[in-house]
């Protein structure tokens, strides 16, 4: 039982789990067993760094849900999930952990076997990073009379629509990333070690914001300078900042695991011609793409805008310009549901969220100027107010 201030009251973990049963009868599913820890803190409220072991949430028709994994991580299931009795907690012997002579998922069986499920309908999230192959393997051999199937992403779409609490959460860690983007702006100089500078930004983080503590990210910050930052993903060295070079800073608040991020891009020195093109066309088109940010709409109809005032400035984009975001864990801060992109047909509803993420990456350079957005009942709020422009230090 959750010792602490809990993130959430019980009756929205139910209200939750109700909404989630109800596409498990759907889909003609007695029971599914979770393993994306953003999806298990989800439906229970367990938070706690041990999702590079096996462990997951249980969840029937019936009853409270059950949390499973690792014993010694039983201890911290108790401090964090509603759930008040212990046979809603189970753990296996820490003889299974990375231990290649048997399998955690062979005691999982045993325990849904116990459950009366050894002959049920069970949905696994079979593609996302805490499940693999070997685990799906033992687990078939370990219930031969089930029928197993993928059920991946059925949790993450009902976390489509925020509460208002989640909204809440997602507005403080928004006031985090604007002190962390005006840190950066106050520090960044040439000479500066970059390994220094995301020591200053992680450090701010981490205090927060307004009285609210900072949590970790589920990314780490991108913070490429220069010919590095043609490449979308690369981190950081010790290399010093220079003049005359573009650095794009991907980077996100975090409070009680709800993620804001958002990114900017800061020049050192005198800007060329062509960066500020590119800033022009793209704050056009986010302008464009976020007309079309309102309940009703398609989340194509935000990218198909988007690509439209783009390409007619002179620039191509082949990659999504936005995800869906709110609670995540590494490896990523996105939801892997709702994209803005051509095709995507899913409908806008107010409390969405996104990160509306229109970068431009040049052939010596990048441009990142994005927003995390929020879905309202008659358009859109940009969840920050950090000024969107190419930051420029002389």
């Amino acid at each position: 039982m959750t010792t602490f201030e809990a993130n959430f009251p019980t009756s929205e973990y139910q209200r939750r789990i109700t909404k989630t049963r109800a596409e498990m009868a759907l889909r003609g599913l007695d029971a599914i067993f979770v393993t994306d820890p953003s999806n298990m803190s989800w439906l229970t409220g367990y938070d706690g760094w041990s999702f590079y072991v096996f462990q997951g949430v249980i969840l029937t028709h019936d009853g409270d849900p059950v949390w499973w994994g690792r014993a010694m991580d039983t201890l911290g299931a108790r401090r964090t999930v509603f759930m008040e009795s212990d046979d809603m907690i189970r753990g296996y012997d820490d003889t299974f952990v990375q231990n290649p002579a048997k399998h955690p998922m062979q005691e999982l069986a045993k325990l849904l076997d116990e459950l009366g499920l050894a002959s049920a309908r069970i949905g696994v999230e079979m593609d996302n990073y805490y499940y693999s192959a070997a685990a799906h393997a033992a687990l078939l051999a370990g219930l031969p009379q089930a029928k197993i199937s993928d059920c991946t992403g059925l949790v993450n779409w009902q976390r489509a629509v925020k509460s208002d609490r989640e909204i809440d959460y997602m507005r403080r860690a928004a006031r985090i990333v604007e002190t962390m983007h005006a840190r950066i702006v106050e520090l960044a100089e040439p000479g500066l070690r970059k390994n220094d500078l995301i020591a200053d930004i992680y450090a701010t983080g981490i205090r927060g914001a307004d009285g609210h503590w900072g949590d970790y990210p589920a990314i780490v910050p991108m913070a490429p300078s220069g010919m590095d930052a043609t490449a979308p993903h690369l981190t950081w060295d010790d290399r010093p900042m220079k003049t005359g070079e573009a650095t794009f800073f991907e980077i996100a608040g975090a409070h009680r695991r709800y993620q804001c991020p958002q990114s900017r891009t800061l020049f050192l020195g005198k800007v060329p011609d062509k960066y500020r093109d590119a800033e022009t066309a793209v704050l056009d088109a986010v302008e464009a793409g976020l007309e079309q940010a309102r309940p009703g709409n398609q989340a194509q109809d935000i990218a198909n805008a988007f690509n439209a005032a783009l390409n007619k400035a002179g620039y191509i984009k082949d990659s999504r310009c936005g995800y869906a975001i709110g609670i995540s864990y590494p490896p990523d801060w996105g939801e892997r549901t709702i994209s803005f992109r051509k095709g995507d047909t899913t409908i806008l509803e107010p409390g969405m969220t996104f990160h509306f993420m229109p970068a431009l990456w040049l052939d010596d350079g990048g441009l990142e100027i994005t927003e995390p957005i929020l879905i309202t009942e008659t358009g859109y709020e940009c969840f920050c107010t950090t000024p969107r422009a190419l930051v420029v230090k002389a």
